[in-house]
């Protein structure tokens, strides 16, 4: 499913409007703290595995939303006003971070990515 329009709402809520005209709704925080990008999730290449350090400094800029770019035809990239821009957010992805939030009373839930590192 592919979304008609993307917003931010009181500047703390990606809204996101579908092909079947329901809305989902995604809290900024929880987005920037389950960015998909290797910097925030790590990654493995040529069998050496990156984790991430744990974030130890925290800013407001970080879950405020400078720009909102589409990328093709199947995902976002979001520049965050601390100038973070590497996570793509792909619909498929979206729908995933709208049911973890769900399922957690909107807070959210941690994605683990240690089975694919």
């Amino acid at each position: 499913m592919n979304p008609k329009s993307i917003n931010v709402k009181v500047k703390k809520i990606l809204s996101v409007i579908w092909e079947d005209d329901s809305e989902s709704k995604l809290q900024l925080k929880y987005m920037r703290d389950q960015c998909p990008c290797a910097t925030c999730k790590g990654e493995t290449v040529l069998l050496k595995t990156y984790r991430p350090p744990a974030k130890t400094i925290i800013t407001p800029e970080m879950y405020q939303v400078k720009n909102i770019e589409t990328v093709g035809g199947y995902a976002i990239q979001i520049t965050w006003a601390d100038g973070h821009n590497t996570g793509i957010y792909s619909w498929e992805y979206l729908l995933e971070l709208i049911e973890g939030q769900s399922a957690n009373n909107g807070e959210g839930k941690e994605q683990s990515y240690n089975d694919l590192l």
